[in-house]
């Protein structure tokens, strides 16, 4: 007999995990797996204001943010951001909730223009994700070519 599918409804409340949503192959999962983000907050703390001015988002996040765009050929912001709306993965990376509201891409670009163009932040902290990735892919290297030497598929 034919099964005829029911319609989603958007009234319906349905718990779920953002974790169970994401493949566990995702670059994202395996990025995280790896690079600590936290050293971010330190490394930016300099060009920000402790004291007055409005709060500042966080910048471990807007980092994340850029670095979706260049892993994943978004150089748009504005596309950036609506990718993100839509993107279970780029959520979870993010720390997002499925309700969250995304930063706004004038935000995302003023920050980026502003704050961090003019200093040397975004080659510290490139190196800093580099280096970890550079071990990895020699690890994978190394460990492919043990299977090929044992006869088993990489």
């Amino acid at each position: 007999m034919l099964k005829k599918t029911t319609p989603a409804t958007p009234e319906k409340i349905e718990q779920i995990s953002l974790d169970a949503l994401v493949p566990q192959n995702h670059l994202v999962r395996k990025i995280a797996k790896v690079i600590d983000f936290e050293f971010i907050r330190e490394a930016v703390a300099p060009l920000y204001c402790p004291n007055n001015g409005r709060p500042a988002e966080d910048p471990v996040r807007l980092f994340k943010i850029m670095l979706l765009g260049y892993l994943f050929g978004i150089p748009s912001e504005r596309r950036l951001v609506q990718e993100i709306q839509v993107n279970l993965a780029y959520r979870w990376f993010l720390g997002m909730g499925l309700t969250e509201k995304v930063i706004d891409a004038s935000t995302l670009s003023q920050n980026r223009r502003r704050r961090f163009n003019d200093s040397e932040i975004y080659q510290q902290i490139f190196d800093n994700i580099v280096e970890p990735s550079q071990y990895i892919d020699a690890l994978n290297q190394a460990i492919n070519a043990e299977r090929e030497l044992n006869g088993k598929k990489p």
